[in-house]
């Protein structure tokens, strides 16, 4: 029996004695620590002839790999005696409910957004989308907003840079989405009924405005729709989004330079006690504005207005969040506020139909 085998038979007696990791750690540094005698095998092979280190090297190399698969297999047996004692020297009661975890909720926006998108669908309507990032054209032109108007000017809009020597018109953070309904009616003609919900942006923040903010525009073109035809959806919704019966609409003349006639909605409603409630009282709250499609937005999204017709309406999602839930200010919508999401968020099963409920 030569040197290794008496190695290898000592160190794996030794390994299968050991009772503790301390032990191991004993077992190891004897044999292939800096000063173990396997170790020290190893660095007397430069002394050997080389026929020596040819037959010797090999022999050292599997003893120390044998070794090392030896403690590490100890280890693992250890460390799952050590569990099992562990394990049966406790007691667990599995009939216990387990300790509650935080779940995530739907945003107020998000779900608004989702209720109106339910209600517009019984009635009819489909959802189209457009980009955020839009050309002059798109956003003001076509919509019939002349070059002078308000919107136009900086301190109200956001509009992008261009390269140096490029005279195009900027391209602009779009301020409505009311541009999907100029791309919806090129791209899928008419007739059509659309809704186009998405982000917005305006230079403007306070209580009840900010930079980026959420819209939802309307648009419904055929042969004979009037205004009586957009009263009615109107009024619809508002029954179905506020979940009141009894909504009585007001219609006020106004201007828009998209609609020929306008007019801005009032909703009937209550401030007792500092609490809105809607269908009832003698005040009267704003909440969107509307009108006939003037026959020039047509004209630029290539629908003879001689022949089309249509309504369109539009509303700010954040607002109609913000009187349906009781929310106060509109800041608080986008400050990621965990406590603010927690208390008006809502449970992600909840989806809203009609058929069950908007807002469980």
């Amino acid at each position: 029996m030569d040197d290794s085998t008496d190695l290898r038979e000592k160190y794996l007696t030794a390994i299968a004695d050991a009772g503790d990791e301390a032990a191991l750690e004993g077992v190891r540094l004897a044999a292939l620590g800096k000063k173990g005698e396997v170790s020290q095998r190893m660095r007397g092979l430069g002394a050997m002839t080389p026929e020596e280190r040819q037959t010797a090297g090999p022999a050292l190399n599997a003893l120390k790999d044998e070794i090392a698969a030896a403690l590490a297999e100890a280890r693992a047996r250890l460390a799952d005696a050590a569990l099992g004692s562990r394990v049966a020297g406790q007691w667990s009661d599995i009939t216990l409910d387990p300790r509650p975890l935080p779940q995530g909720t739907i945003h107020p926006v998000s779900q608004a957004m989702e209720e109106i998108s339910a209600i517009f669908a019984d009635l009819g309507f489909s959802v189209a989308e457009g980009p955020q990032v839009e050309s002059d054209w798109y956003n003001f032109d076509a919509l019939n907003i002349p070059p002078e108007h308000p919107a136009r000017q900086t301190m109200d809009t956001f509009y992008m840079a261009r390269a140096e020597g490029d005279n195009r018109p900027p391209h602009v953070l779009r301020t409505h989405t009311s541009p999907v309904q100029i791309r919806h009616m090129q791209d899928s003609g008419v007739p059509c009924r659309v809704i186009a919900p998405g982000r917005v942006y305006r230079a403007d923040y306070d209580q009840t405005h900010t930079p980026m903010f959420h819209q939802v525009e309307g648009l419904a073109i055929d042969r004979d729709i009037s205004m009586a035809n957009l009263k009615w959806v109107l009024e619809e919704f508002c029954r179905a989004f506020f979940e009141v019966d009894g909504v009585e609409l007001k219609f006020r003349a106004s201007h828009f330079p998209f609609t020929e006639p306008s007019a801005e909605v009032d909703i009937r409603c209550s401030w007792a006690g500092g609490q809105l409630k809607i269908g009832e009282g003698d005040d009267w709250l704003e909440i969107l504005g509307s009108g006939m499609v003037h026959p020039k937005v047509l004209a630029a999204a290539g629908v003879d207005p001689s022949i089309w017709q249509g309504f369109a309406f539009g509303m700010g999602i954040d607002r109609l969040a913000m009187l349906k839930y009781g929310i106060p200010d509109l800041r608080a919508f986008f400050e990621s506020d965990l406590r603010w999401l927690r208390h008006y968020g809502f449970s992600a099963l909840d989806v809203p139909t009609l058929q069950a409920g908007l807002s469980r």
